[in-house]
């Protein structure tokens, strides 16, 4: 009897308990919705709902953040306090670090920057930059190097290294070029904002100029006659950067003018010929390379090098492709893509010495050759080997699993994912491996964080996590297969490559379920809202309903039919499809038209950056997918292929969107 007593009164306390947590999981939702409407009142009250709660310190942030302009520096202080050693308490510190800088409050600022564990911040760190420089703990021109590079790497017109840059710029130890550049490269990227607020700090008066050479440089060009004046070159310079976004050819004819090649400078020229030529690569001329000729590699950008290089592989100039990567930086030169163009320069260019051209390329594949990217991959069979699956490492032990099962970071996060606070839960996710400590996890916690979000099928971060790992590569995490059995069966019947249905997928969602992106693509397969309903209806789901689209095999059976409509239309190009399903097929279209190239150098020419990327992913996804589906070793090259125009008597789905 006494036993049964016992046992009921557990039973009632395991109910309690998670009846209290349930109420805490409603009272959290309540205060996201609250956070996301700024409403401070709602936050206060709600907050005590949630006390004991896992995600407490989230709660405690959003409350916290809410108030962070109106708070006093105890109250801040007693919300960081209430939950140290956590993201949450370290984002909100970032926070306060830039409310403090912007307010000018340098002696709390420094009271509070030693506390900052991320330290990932570019605006937070110009600001300890500055203070380094004044307080003579680093020397200024050191600062000022350090300074520039943070922010020409910002891309919005923030106070943190704006107000860094302004205070080396008046002491002398920035140069006015950095500002230039600055603004070259905002008006070059379309955010002329960035570049009035970086001219302006040389003189307010310029910025005016700057705002109305954004918006029509043709009239600024047309009123100016002579650029004697640095001044005056470099806000010329910027004006006909911006026409090139604008009107290619009227800046190609704007250049060719005699008081420009008379008074502009060697490298104010070659800047705006490569921007020009950089344009006309990416809208694929021919031409392109006759613009870049015009300059000097030398006073090139290094993102105007590597459309030189992409327009000279197009044009199969392989000594335009060699000079262009030998302009770039270190560590532009070190990247995969060019680490592996230039060794096939090497090999297409006949060299004197031939015997060492090859020696020195076959060398610069073995620095790259793997199987965990596109160029990697093709590095390989340039080796003459093909990718594998690599042995598996030796599994976490036990101690190791449980150490990062007890990880409280890694339980907030799995918590807020399984609430529906997946950002949130990334967010803490990837602080706790890679900020929480300095230098991140070791590759064995690593291993074991990685099987612990596999377990939960949390699959973005079981990818994520596991490819940090540079030497222990577990396959079964890096590329996993969840659906399998439904996936498979519905890609070969309708003949498609289950591998290459994997690689898409891998990429477009890793694998969450109800993800949704920016432009409203959702599910598995990223299907946008018009596409969903245009397949359903080709595939006979007449009674499909938008809110189908993250139903797994909604979602699947939608995704794959379209994939093969693209892969149909594409004539089983499977770069060309890909770049179909990410951009769209009317673009994929225009892209092939022109010289018929290795699939390789046509993926490296696609004009978007993300398809460029998204193509290059899902291929080199598949190749790996298909190794393990297969247990043979596979060859990337095999599904690349060659790009071309169509066929002139070719059929084409005009209906696919």
């Amino acid at each position: 009897m006494k036993r049964g007593l016992v046992s009921i009164m557990a039973a009632l306390s395991v109910s309690g308990a998670a009846w209290a947590q349930g109420q805490g999981d409603a009272a959290l939702l309540e205060m996201r919705d609250a956070f996301r409407r700024n409403n401070t009142l709602a936050l206060s009250t709600l907050l005590p709902r949630v006390r004991g709660h896992a995600l407490e310190p989230l709660a405690s942030y959003w409350e916290a953040r809410a108030r962070l302009e109106t708070a006093s520096m105890q109250e801040l202080r007693d919300a960081l306090e209430r939950h140290p050693g956590t993201y949450w308490e370290d984002r909100l510190r970032n926070e306060w670090l830039l409310q403090l800088g912007k307010q000018r409050d340098w002696t709390t600022f420094a009271t509070e920057l030693p506390k900052f564990r991320m330290n990932d911040d570019r605006q937070v760190q110009c600001y300890a930059l500055l203070l380094d420089a004044v307080g003579h703990r680093s020397p200024p021109g050191v600062v000022a190097d350090q300074v520039q590079r943070l922010w020409l790497q910002q891309r919005d017109a923030d106070d943190g290294c704006s107000t860094a840059a302004k205070a080396l710029l008046d002491s002398g130890h920035l140069q006015p070029a950095a500002a230039w550049q600055r603004a070259r490269l905002a008006l070059e990227t379309g955010r002329p904002r960035v570049a009035v607020q970086a001219v302006g700090l040389l003189d307010p008066d310029w910025a005016a100029t700057v705002d109305a050479i954004a918006k029509d440089p043709a009239r600024y060009l047309d009123d100016k006659i002579t650029a004697i004046r640095p001044r005056t070159k470099e806000l010329v310079t910027l004006a006909i950067i911006q026409l090139a976004g604008k009107d290619l050819n009227a800046a190609a004819q704007e250049m060719d003018l005699t008081r420009w090649k008379a008074q502009l400078t060697q490298e104010e020229r070659s800047w705006i010929w490569g921007v020009i030529g950089k344009r006309a690569a990416q809208k694929l001329q021919d031409d392109a390379l006759v613009f870049f000729a015009n300059g000097q590699d030398g006073f090139m950008h290094g993102d105007h090098l590597a459309w030189k290089a992409r327009a000279a592989l197009r044009a199969g100039a392989w000594g335009h492709v060699r000079d262009a990567i030998g302009a770039m930086g270190e560590a532009q030169q070190r990247e995969p893509v060019w680490v592996y163009w230039r060794a096939r320069a090497l090999q297409a260019l006949k060299s004197p010495d031939a015997s060492a051209a090859t020696a020195q390329a076959l060398a610069l594949y073995e620095s790259i050759a793997s199987a965990s990217g596109f160029y990697e991959q093709l590095a390989l069979e340039e080796l003459g080997r093909r990718v594998t699956v690599p042995a598996a490492p030796e599994p976490p032990s036990v101690q190791e699993r449980e150490a990062v099962e007890r990880d409280p970071g890694l339980q907030r996060a799995l918590a807020a994912i399984r609430l529906g606070l997946r950002s949130e839960g990334v967010r803490e996710w990837n602080y706790t491996i890679s900020l929480h400590t300095p230098g991140g996890m070791n590759e064995r916690e690593l291993l074991a964080a990685a099987r612990l979000a596999c377990q939960h099928a949390v699959w973005d971060r079981c990818i994520n996590t596991s490819e940090r790992t540079p030497q222990a590569l577990d396959y079964t995490q890096r590329f996993p297969m969840p659906h399998q059995a439904a996936l498979v069966k519905r890609a070969t019947d309708i003949g498609l490559d289950p591998a290459y249905v994997y690689g898409l997928i891998r990429q477009e969602s890793r694998f969450v379920t109800d993800a949704r992106s920016g432009v409203g693509a959702s599910g598995l397969m990223q299907v946008m809202p018009a596409t969903a309903r245009w397949t359903a209806r080709k595939i006979g789901l007449t009674d499909f309903q938008p809110q189908q689209i993250t139903d797994r095999d909604t979602n699947i059976a939608i995704g794959t039919a379209y994939l093969k409509l693209a892969l149909d239309d594409f004539e089983g190009s499977l770069p060309m499809a890909a770049a179909a399903y990410n951009a769209g097929p009317n673009r994929s279209r225009a892209w092939r038209n022109g010289p018929v190239l290795p699939a390789e150098i046509w993926a490296e020419n696609i004009p978007f950056e993300e398809t460029r990327d998204y193509v290059k992913r899902v291929l080199a996804n598949t190749t790996n997918y298909a190794a393990i589906l297969s247990g043979q070793p596979q060859s990337l090259r095999a599904r690349l292929g060659v790009v071309g125009p169509l066929a002139s008597t070719a059929a084409i789905n005009r209906d696919l969107p």
